[in-house]
């Protein structure tokens, strides 16, 4: 076990929505078929905000982002997939690969059998499953007992709420929890932390799948601080949120942003601390990916290390 590659897992699991969990998903996409992304279906923003107004669909926003992060480039698949209307018209600020999952989705069982659809004509080996396949939405609840509904209004909160849920309540996806129950390392973030990575945890069965597994579990920290509600959180708080909503101490590691590599900065309630540069050069204020994948794949290796002697001694 010791000096074991990253490679070598047979299921990584990431968990997430919008940018952060394409990013991750990229910088691993080496994986292939290994890796799954669970991403978040709560989003009532922009295009896809209008669809599920419009359809009564699941917000395919969050899904499109990830599998455009995943396609290969330049492809006249990817660039179709990521078309945006213009003009003034009812199409204008649509993006395409939204409408078409939605269209995929109708001519389907299920919402899985369409993104699966897209995945092949992509040419994607990396799974990526919706966390339900029942349209739901994110509630915050106040410090005045206010009930907040939808992601939008969430991030504009003037305070952090003090808890979530899911309005109407719905199933997971149930390859989602096989997954996860499946995974030696399930990646946490980067993300909004409210409104993209709190939700799929949010759902009993994969809040119960993350508890069974056997797994390494990283959190992934953002770089600058969240525009919403969130920035009043601390790394620590979100740990305490996280670990409250699944019912057990999941995390093992942090990965953050530092000018110099320090694996276990430092330890924090059993959780270990690392610091990585991370931030791309020619984009600011984002992740490199390959800087991502090799902070990573040094954590989990410092992990097993640190296994392999306490089995020794």
């Amino acid at each position: 076990m010791l000096n074991q590659k990253l490679t070598s897992f047979n299921h990584v699991v990431a968990i997430g929505g919008g940018h952060g969990l394409g990013t991750i998903l990229a910088s691993l996409s080496s994986l292939g078929p290994r890796l799954t992304g669970i991403v978040a279906t709560t989003d009532n923003g922009g295009s896809t905000g209008r669809l599920r107004q419009d359809q009564q669909t699941i917000a395919w926003g969050d899904l499109r982002n990830c599998l455009s992060h995943l396609a290969h480039r330049p492809s006249l698949g990817s660039m179709l997939f990521d078309h945006r209307f213009t003009g003034n018209n009812e199409l204008s600020g649509h993006n395409l690969g939204n409408v078409v999952l939605h269209a995929l989705d109708q001519l389907c069982v299920r919402p899985l059998e369409a993104i699966n659809l897209i995945r092949g004509l992509l040419k994607i080996e990396t799974s990526i499953i919706p966390m339900s396949e029942a349209s739901t939405h994110l509630v915050a609840l106040s410090h005045c007992g206010n009930k907040v509904f939808g992601e939008l209004n969430v991030d504009g909160m003037k305070e952090a709420p003090i808890a979530l849920t899911l309005e109407p309540e719905v199933q997971a996806t149930s390859e989602a929890c096989a997954a996860i129950e499946q995974a030696q390392l399930i990646i946490l973030g980067p993300g909004s932390f409210l409104t993209s990575i709190m939700p799929p945890l949010l759902l009993p069965e994969i809040a119960n799948s993350i508890r069974k597994a056997n797994a390494h579990v990283v959190l992934i920290d953002n770089l600058t601080a969240e525009y919403s509600p969130a920035s009043t959180f601390s790394i620590e708080d979100k740990i305490v949120w996280f670990n409250q909503v699944i019912g057990k101490n999941v995390i093992a590691d942090v990965i953050q942003h530092g000018t110099t590599p320090q694996l276990a900065s430092h330890y924090s309630h059993e959780v270990r601390f690392n610091q990585f540069p991370l931030m791309s050069d020619h984009h600011p204020g984002l992740h490199d990916k390959q800087a991502l994948a090799d902070a990573i794949e040094e954590v989990c290796h410092f992990r097993l290390a640190q296994l392999h002697l306490l089995r020794c001694s």
